[in-house]
């Protein structure tokens, strides 16, 4: 198996998830007591969030780059950023590693061509949803993409900074999703991506409106698949990526 590092902390909470899930993963396909050969690097979300309230990606750049080359000295072979915004900065990045990073956005991108959706609602952070990074990859597979209207933009990310980075889940703020799914659905949409990795926390993807695609989970699985991928295999090219069934 090949060692995977982790970019964490962003915040702790879905790192969380994505520690279990690829375990989860690596030990469903090995059986036995298998686990998966990470290393974790947890960066401090209160710093991060304050770059980008002030807008400073220069200084979060450079703290991503940072821990990349430490998790790559540590003998990392390929790494995770655990964080649909980080992504914002993954050309800085992937530049500075030296190693494949698995982009989450074009695992999405392909698992959405793969079931045929042209039409997709997107809603994360009010940097996913407003700021091109995230929709040019998207794009670039001919998905159109569509956002929620500035209001319940502003309520969303407002959810994910004051509820779900501190790992609060309310039933206020379930019905605000629900309202947000029902809403895309009315726009003629194929399917929303839950654009943030905390979101899963409020949103049951097989009990919507409209067919609901988990970044974190689609990102976990690549990740499974890059892990146990042969030596000589592409390091840039995901594999197929198993249903939910196989997976967890």
């Amino acid at each position: 198996m090949r060692k995977l590092g982790l970019i964490g902390g962003m915040s702790w909470v879905s790192t969380a998830m994505y520690y279990e899930q690829i375990n989860k993963g690596v030990a469903r396909r090995e059986g036995g007591l298998t686990s998966a050969p990470l290393l974790l690097e947890s960066l401090d979300f209160g710093v991060v969030a304050q770059l980008q309230a002030a807008g400073d990606w220069d200084g979060w750049a450079a703290m991503l780059c940072a821990s990349a080359k430490r998790l790559v000295q540590a003998g990392a072979e390929g790494l995770v950023l655990c964080s649909n915004t980080a992504h914002k900065l993954y050309d800085r990045v992937a530049a500075e590693a030296g190693v494949p990073i698995l982009h989450i956005g074009e695992v999405t991108a392909e698992k959405l061509v793969r079931d045929g959706v042209k039409r997709a609602g997107l809603i994360g952070t009010r940097f996913t949803m407003t700021e091109n990074f995230y929709r040019d990859r998207l794009e670039a597979h001919g998905i159109s993409v569509t956002t929620p209207e500035p209001a319940m933009m502003h309520e969303i990310d407002r959810i994910i900074f004051e509820e779900l980075t501190r790992g609060n889940v309310s039933r206020v703020s379930q019905r605000t999703l629900k309202t947000c799914l029902t809403l895309l659905s009315q726009t003629r949409q194929q399917a929303v991506i839950l654009g943030c990795t905390e979101l899963a926390m409020l949103v049951d993807p097989v009990a919507n409106v409209l067919p609901v695609y988990d970044t974190t989970a689609l990102h976990a699985r690549a990740a499974v698949e890059w892990i146990l991928a042969e030596p000589d295999a592409d390091p840039e090219l995901a594999a197929p990526i198993p249903e939910e069934a196989d997976f967890l």
